[in-house]
């Protein structure tokens, strides 16, 4: 299985930094996952588009789009489950 690039948007880069340290690592992990498997077994697709997903990890989730072209995961937000949707 051919690899990703991923891409965190400023925005992503700036809530990771925000979340409790132990929180961060594990969300880092999970998007440093994405690199092998952009569509692993507990991502779900965002309704109403073909390309965003989300992974949970604990409370808190991660949401990105997969460019199958460019082989290219952009992450563009990530945050506690209450507050990553609005």
């Amino acid at each position: 299985m051919a690899e990703y690039r991923v891409q965190v948007t400023r925005a992503a880069f700036k809530e990771l930094e925000s979340l409790p340290p132990d929180q961060g690592r594990r969300v880092l992990t999970a998007i440093e996952s994405l690199i092998f498997d952009p569509r692993p077994k507990q991502s779900r697709k965002l309704a109403g588009s073909r390309v965003s997903y989300r992974v949970r990890v604990g409370d808190y989730r991660i949401l990105y789009q997969v460019n199958e072209r460019a082989k290219l995961v952009k992450v563009f937000a990530v945050g506690h489950r209450r507050e990553v949707y609005r």
